[in-house]
């Protein structure tokens, strides 16, 4: 083990679990249910943007992106750049109006808001097992990141790492709340931007400056300087689909989604528009240039995953090595406490609350019902992350498009169209869920698209002709 990495890494994780135990302290004056899922809608436009950011920005952002850069070059850089305006997107399609009808409904999840719209249970279940089962693949592609940061940039085999990491997240998790999650959302934001920045400029560097470096990136594989990059692997059907994935589609994810209901005021939107659109850009431009640069510092990675551990290690001093790692454990550790509690939230008010309506719960109660929920569900995540993938990045996208194959219609047209009905919505979550899942899972490409363009467009069309059938289906 690299004693003078862990270092400034255990002092890193101390400082989080600070910020969770005032969080914790914090939210026992005031309704803790609330309080633990959505922070009494307080949150200020920094707050909001850094939140957004961290949130989305993830181990694909730290581990994955960058090691697609690693194997497939400039181009996609250019790619990631698409994500740039996933914020805006975010808070401009849902966020003023979505915030003004969860005050109004006192929603705390995206189930609330799904059934004060169309006054449907089937969509509340439906909703809610998606986001379980979605957030399995999500958050496992998470605790691999996180352990195999650790293995390759501490020397923490990948199990134990797995273990420390994942018991430290979900413990931070379950007793901060949502207060902890932005409290440190906005640290891990900052310190994941400052990381990012610093490790591409020691790339530079050891490359011998931007012309060197490539121009000895062209001396590799000149396809790596293209658009497309190796044998034309992101053709236009590929940067369309990913264009959907990942920055459209970013709207129906339940997780950024929810954070749109906890802001303060307007104010806080507009700034927090500004703030997270500058922060995305910044952080996905040098990591992943940061990747594609790397192979001139490390040519022959079998595993492009590793590229930025191993980077770690090679061009930064180790107290300063140590230090970075805090930033890709800081964009994992963030968006795992994000969907974790967004899982406790799902089981305990749309799942339980809704079966078992009569049985009265304390807030107190509930609040450590949400916890042990955390806890168990943090096991299993260990447990799925064991033996981890080769590049987790596919898992991730796969994660990613299902949600949005489901929550993307019926959050957008329940918003905005005021004829959209439940009949509508459950038509589209299922086919959408459906044709995604078959379309994924045998790797059938129509035109060459990724299977989330037709899942999305064969949801919007079974939504209108659902919503034909039935003006109110409950």
């Amino acid at each position: 083990m690299h004693t003078e990495i862990i270092i400034p890494l255990v002092l890193y994780l101390l400082f989080v679990f600070a910020l969770s135990g005032y969080a914790y302290f914090k939210r026992q004056s005031v309704n803790q249910f609330t309080e633990y899922f959505i922070g009494n809608r307080t949150m200020g436009g920094f707050l909001l943007a850094m939140t957004l950011a961290a949130t989305y920005i993830s181990a694909s952002s730290f581990i994955g992106g960058p090691g697609a850069a690693y194997k497939f070059g400039l181009g996609w850089v250019l790619l990631a750049m698409i994500q740039v305006p996933t914020i805006l997107l975010s808070l401009g399609i849902l966020g003023k109006k979505f915030a003004i009808l969860a005050r109004q409904y006192n929603a705390i999840t995206l189930s609330d808001m799904l059934y004060a719209h169309y006054k449907s249970h089937l969509i509340v279940w439906f909703s809610s097992i998606a986001i379980i089962v979605a957030f399995v693949g999500a958050m496992t592609v998470q605790f691999v990141g996180g352990a195999y940061l650790l293995e390759t940039a501490a020397g923490i085999p990948y199990k134990i790492g797995l273990f420390v990491f994942g018991i430290g997240t979900v413990l931070y998790t379950a007793f901060g709340g949502f207060k902890a999650s932005i409290l440190n959302d906005a640290f891990q934001g900052i310190v994941m931007l400052v990381g990012a920045i610093l490790l591409l400029t020691a790339i530079i560097y050891a490359g011998g400056g931007v012309t060197q470096t490539v121009q000895t990136l062209k001396a590799i594989d000149p396809a790596l300087l293209t658009p497309t990059g190796p044998n034309n692997f992101m053709d236009f059907p590929f940067m369309i689909s990913f264009w959907v994935l990942v920055c459209f589609g970013v709207v129906g994810l339940p997780h950024t989604a929810i954070r749109c209901m906890a802001y303060k005021d307007s104010k806080a939107l507009h700034r927090a528009i500004i703030i997270g659109t500058i922060v995305i850009a910044v952080i996905m431009l040098t990591m992943h240039l940061a990747g594609a640069l790397g192979r001139v510092i490390l040519p022959e990675l079998t595993v492009p995953d590793q590229v930025v551990p191993q980077l770690i290690i090679k061009v930064l001093p180790p107290f300063a090595a140590g230090i970075f790692l805090a930033a890709p454990l800081a964009a994992i550790m963030s968006t795992i406490n994000a969907q974790l509690l967004q899982v406790s939230s799902v089981m305990i008010k749309d799942l339980l609350l809704r079966a078992v309506p009569e049985n009265k719960m304390s807030d107190k109660t509930l609040t450590r019902l949400s916890v042990t929920i955390t806890f168990l569900f943090g096991a299993l995540l260990i447990l799925t992350a064991w033996h981890p993938p080769e590049m987790i990045i596919w898992l991730n996208l796969l994660a990613f498009g299902g949600l949005e194959a489901v929550f993307l219609w019926p959050l957008v047209l329940g918003l905005y169209w005021k004829k959209a009905n439940a009949c509508g919505a459950l038509s589209s979550m299922i086919c959408g869920a459906l044709s995604y899942t078959l379309l994924a899972s045998f790797d059938i490409k129509l035109l060459n698209l990724h299977p989330i363009i037709p899942a999305l467009i064969i949801g919007l069309i079974t939504f209108w002709i659902g919503n034909q059938f039935s003006k109110t289906a409950r």
